[in-house]
């Protein structure tokens, strides 16, 4: 039977996991469904030209058709966790630490597999964010390539959503709820009745801050089963950054400026957020640190700056490229310390080898 509750936030309790939850949930048992009403003036548009104009967008389309990876035939979910390592030494920064050190071994393991939860569980909260906007520019993208490669974007983030439940479910046995500043900026992108807003914040914003974030998570996981994951989900990443940049740098600068200016000051706006209010200190505060503290330990480690390096060396050519990085915005932006990164190369320059690049898949066993 199917129990619907209907709430007006984001629940705020992590939801655990065990054997016979994970029994109950794949068998035919009741169903509660936890659902949060939102409600968007979205104006969909049929488009009766059927005929393809963007030869960029229209190879992308067709490379997502040929790179559709099934999480359940093409990841090995058998593949062994890992022990001992930097894993066991904790969470990158909190070695040391007084309040660290005061720690049982038990609690150490503990603060470590939670905050690998925490993190994990964002990545499936943006998913579904990315799932329900991609899902409305099909309704209202203005072109016919652009629909059709944002049908093939939302089952893609379909697959997201559902690799990484199924990982948090079955390795860390625990969800977080959804970072505040996360919500908010996907609430703002859902909600709005733009389109290319839409565009903007999904494509170049949640959708560059989602690669840095993933970029970060493979280069220092020591899991193998979660490397596979996020290799497979960079894959599709690169192509949706790419039909962004493409097809908004000629919309943009079609635009009066006050609108552009409008758009700038969103874009600069989320990337402070981005910057400053998506680190998460709940699992810390659970162990008696405080918010501060986990802030300034964060912001001090290595993948603290790697992720917003990586963050920025993609979004501000982006930014530059779709005609985002105004006279007006950019002393705002070089306040940040970012702008060293605006003449990088830009996800416009699409490296089609990359993206067509056989898929580097291992098989289940």
């Amino acid at each position: 039977m199917l129990h619907v509750q209907i709430v007006d936030r984001p629940p705020g309790d992590v939801q655990y996991f065990d054997d016979e939850e994970l029994a109950r949930q794949l068998s035919d048992h009741d169903v509660e469904v936890i659902r949060e009403i939102f409600k968007t003036p979205l104006t969909g548009s049929y488009n009766w030209d059927y005929e393809t104009a963007n030869s960029k967008i229209r190879r992308l389309y067709e490379l997502g058709k040929r790179f559709n990876w099934n999480s359940e035939l093409d990841i090995d979910w058998n593949q062994a966790p890992p022990t001992g390592g930097k894993s066991a030494e904790g969470p990158e920064g909190f070695a040391g630490h007084p309040k660290w050190e005061a720690l049982t071994p038990e609690q150490k393991r503990d603060f470590a597999r939670r905050s690998s939860a925490q993190t994990l569980s964002q990545f499936l909260h943006g998913e579904q964010g990315a799932l329900m906007v991609a899902s409305q520019l099909v309704s209202c993208a203005p072109t016919h390539d652009a629909k059709l490669y944002a049908a093939s974007q939302t089952f893609d983030e379909a697959r997201h959503v559902e690799v990484f439940h199924k990982y948090l479910m079955t390795r860390c046995r625990m969800v977080y709820p959804i970072n505040p500043s996360l919500k908010l900026l996907l609430d703002k992108v859902l909600t709005d009745p733009r389109w290319d807003l839409k565009f903007i914040g999904m494509q170049i914003l949640i959708e560059g801050l989602a690669l840095a974030a993933f970029q970060t998570i493979h280069q220092t996981t020591e899991d193998p089963l979660l490397r596979d994951i996020v290799g497979l989900v960079m894959r599709d990443e690169g192509r949706h950054v790419a039909f962004g940049v493409n097809y908004l740098e000629d919309w943009i600068r079609s635009l009066p400026e006050d609108q552009i200016e409008e758009r700038a000051q969103f874009a600069y706006e989320a990337c402070v957020v981005m910057r400053d209010r998506l680190v998460s200190t709940s699992v810390a505060q659970e162990f008696g640190f405080t918010e501060q503290e986990a802030i300034e330990i964060n912001n001090a480690t290595q993948g603290g700056r790697a992720f917003r390096t990586f963050l920025f060396e993609r979004m501000i050519p982006n930014l530059k490229r779709i005609g985002l990085l105004t006279d007006s915005i950019r002393p705002k932006f070089e306040a940040l310390g970012v702008l060293q990164f605006e003449n990088l190369q830009h996800d416009g320059m699409i490296d089609w080898a990359q993206l067509e690049a056989p898929l580097e898949k291992r098989a289940a066993a």
